[in-house]
C-alpha cells in the first residue's frame, strides 16, 4: 500500500481548498462563530480542523471511505488485519473489545492489574471478572503482569471463560509474556485481548518489546495519543485471526461511540502513522538512546536510583519499554508524590505516574536533548531541595496477600444496587459500591463488589494523608466510604 498517502488529512485540505461551507454542526462554523477569546488561546487551525466527518468531510453516504481507507493503511503499517479507529479513547476500545468476546457469556479472565476502564466494561457489560492475580515485588511494593504460568492455573480453574485480558505495557514500561500467554489461550480456542494503551510505537522499532499482533494477541487496544503523536482521546484498536468476528467487533464499538467524531482525531491519527512508517524507526532510535543515555546520568544523581534490571526477570515482568524512565526517590527520604509536585511547582514539569516512593518520566520520540537536559537539570535541584522537605507521611503498604480482595458481587450488581456512605471505620467487611482508584496510573485497589479490608482501607487513608488522589471516590477525601446496603 502506498503510505504516502493520508486520506483522511488529504480530504481536510481538500475541503479547505474547495471553500465548503456547511449548513450543518459544528455550530462554531470553522471558527466563525467562536469568541475571539477563545480563538486567542485555542488558534483558528483548530476550529479550521473541526468539519463534520459525514456529510462535511465526507458526502452522506461516505462513499469516499477516507476514514476506512486510513484505517487499511493503519492495519497494513502494523500488520494486522483490522483496524478500527476511536475518537472516545482507548477506553472505549477496551469496552467494544469485551463486549465483542464475552458479551453473552459469563466470564471474562482478566489480570487484577487492569485500568479502571476495564472495569467500567464490566459494569456494562455484567461480565464476571475471574482476576488473575499480578505478580507483586514485596520489597519494592511493586505490581507486574501476570506469569504465563498465573494465567495456565487461571484457565484451569476457569475453563469456560470466554477469554482473557491483560494489560501490557504497564504504564511503568513493564510487560507481560503476551506470545506464551497468547498460546495458552488458543490451545483452549479462546481469544487474548492485550491493553496496549501504552504500547502505540511499539510496532515500529524492533529494540522495542513485541507488540502484541505479533505475539499473536487477537485484539490489541493502542492509544495513540500516549506514545505516539495523535490528539488526546485518539485510539485505535486491531484484530487479526478468526476467533472474534470483526463485523461484531465494529458493532460493539458502534454501541458506544459517539455518532459526532471529531475529524481532527482521525487526520492526527492518519498522519502520525504516515510518519511512523517513513521515519518511526529512526525516531524511535534517537529517543532510546537519548532515555538510555538519562537512565545512565540520573543513576548518578545521589538519592536516585532509576529500576531498570529489577522491573524484569522470573519474578518481575517479562520486559522493559525503556522509554518510561521510572525513578525511584526513596533514597532522597521523600515521597514519589513530593517529587511530583516539587517539579510541578518548583521546575514547571509534569510527571507521568507517581506513587508513595517512585515517579515516573515518560519519553516519546518527540523528545529531544533540550528536554532531556530540562529533567536532568529539574531533578538536579530536587536532589539539592530534598534535605529541606519535610519527611514524608508514611504510607502503610500492604502485604501483597492483603492487596487480594473476595469478590462478593458483580461489579455491575455492586454498581446498580442500593447503596450507603459510611465512615471509613465502619467500611471493613462492608461490599465497596465504588471503585477506589489511585490516580495516576488508574489501577483500582478496591473494586465495585469486593469486600474492603483493614490494610487496604489503612493503606488508601495514609496515601491520601501522603498524597495520593483517589479522584473516583464519591469523596476524595474518603472520609466516607460508598457500600452496598444490606
Amino acid at each position: 500500500m502506498n503510505h504516502a498517502q493520508t486520506p483522511i488529512l488529504d480530504a481536510l485540505a481538500d475541503y479547505h481548498r474547495l471553500g465548503r461551507y456547511g449548513f450543518t454542526p459544528p455550530g462554531h462554523r470553522q471558527g466563525r462563530g467562536a469568541d475571539f477569546r477563545v480563538r486567542a488561546v485555542l488558534g483558528d487551525d483548530a476550529f479550521r480542523g473541526d468539519v463534520l466527518a459525514t456529510s462535511g468531510l465526507d458526502d452522506r453516504q461516505t462513499s469516499g471511505g477516507f476514514v476506512a481507507e486510513a484505517e487499511e493503511l493503519m492495519a497494513d503499517a502494523v500488520g494486522a488485519e483490522h483496524t478500527f479507529f476511536s475518537t472516545c479513547g482507548s477506553s472505549l476500545s477496551v469496552k467494544a473489545a469485551m463486549l465483542a468476546v464475552a458479551g453473552g457469556r459469563g466470564d471474562l479472565l482478566v489480570g487484577r492489574d487492569a485500568h479502571k476502564s476495564v472495569i467500567a466494561g464490566l459494569i456494562l457489560s455484567g461480565l464476571r471478572p475471574r482476576w488473575v492475580r499480578p505478580r507483586w515485588d514485596a520489597g519494592r511494593h511493586l505490581a507486574h503482569p501476570p506469569s504465563p504460568g498465573d494465567v495456565e492455573a487461571a484457565w484451569e480453574r476457569y475453563p469456560d471463560a470466554a477469554g482473557m485480558l491483560v494489560t501490557s505495557p504497564t504504564p511503568c514500561g513493564t510487560c507481560a509474556d503476551i506470545s506464551a500467554i497468547a498460546g495458552i489461550c488458543h490451545r483452549r480456542g479462546r481469544p487474548l485481548i492485550v491493553d496496549e494503551a501504552w504500547g502505540a510505537h511499539l510496532p515500529f522499532h524492533r529494540d522495542l518489546p513485541t507488540w502484541a499482533m505479533d505475539a499473536g494477541a487477537d485484539v490489541c487496544v493502542v492509544s495513540v495519543h500516549k506514545m505516539g503523536a495523535g490528539f488526546e482521546q485518539g485510539s485505535v484498536f486491531h484484530l487479526q485471526g478468526d476467533l472474534i468476528d470483526p463485523r461484531h467487533l465494529r458493532a460493539c464499538a458502534d454501541l458506544l461511540a459517539t455518532t459526532s467524531p471529531n475529524v481532527l482525531l482521525y487526520a492526527a491519527m492518519d498522519g502520525w502513522r504516515r510518519q511512523m512508517v517513513e521515519q518511526g524507526s529512526t525516531l524511535l532510535r534517537a529517543a532510546l538512546d537519548l532515555a538510555d543515555g538519562l537512565r545512565a546520568r540520573i543513576e548518578q544523581l545521589p538519592g536516585l536510583h532509576v529500576m531498570t534490571d529489577e522491573l524484569c526477570g522470573a519474578e518481575a515482568s517479562h520486559d522493559l519499554d525503556r522509554l518510561q524512565i521510572v525513578i525511584d526517590t526513596a533514597g532522597l527520604e521523600i515521597s514519589g508524590y513530593q517529587a511530583a509536585d516539587w517539579l510541578r511547582q518548583h521546575a514547571q514539569l509534569d510527571m507521568g505516574m507517581c506513587d508513595h516512593r517512585r515517579v515516573c518520566a515518560q519519553f516519546t520520540f518527540a523528545d529531544d536533548a533540550r528536554s532531556g537536559r530540562r529533567l536532568l537539570a529539574a531533578l538536579r535541584r530536587l536532589v539539592d531541595a530534598a534535605p529541606d522537605l519535610e519527611r514524608p507521611t508514611p504510607v502503610e503498604v500492604p502485604d501483597p496477600t492483603e492487596l487480594e480482595l473476595e469478590t462478593v458481587d458483580l461489579p455491575r450488581d455492586a454498581f446498580f444496587g442500593p447503596t450507603e456512605a459510611v465512615p471509613p471505620e465502619l467500611a471493613v467487611g462492608r461490599v465497596a459500591a465504588e471503585q477506589l482508584t489511585p490516580y495516576p496510573p488508574g489501577v483500582p485497589v478496591v473494586l465495585l463488589g469486593e469486600r474492603i479490608t483493614g490494610p487496604v482501607l489503612r493503606y488508601l487513608l495514609s496515601g491520601v494523608s501522603a498524597g495520593m488522589a483517589v479522584p473516583d471516590a464519591a469523596d476524595r477525601a474518603l472520609a466516607t466510604i460508598q457500600v452496598t446496603r444490606t
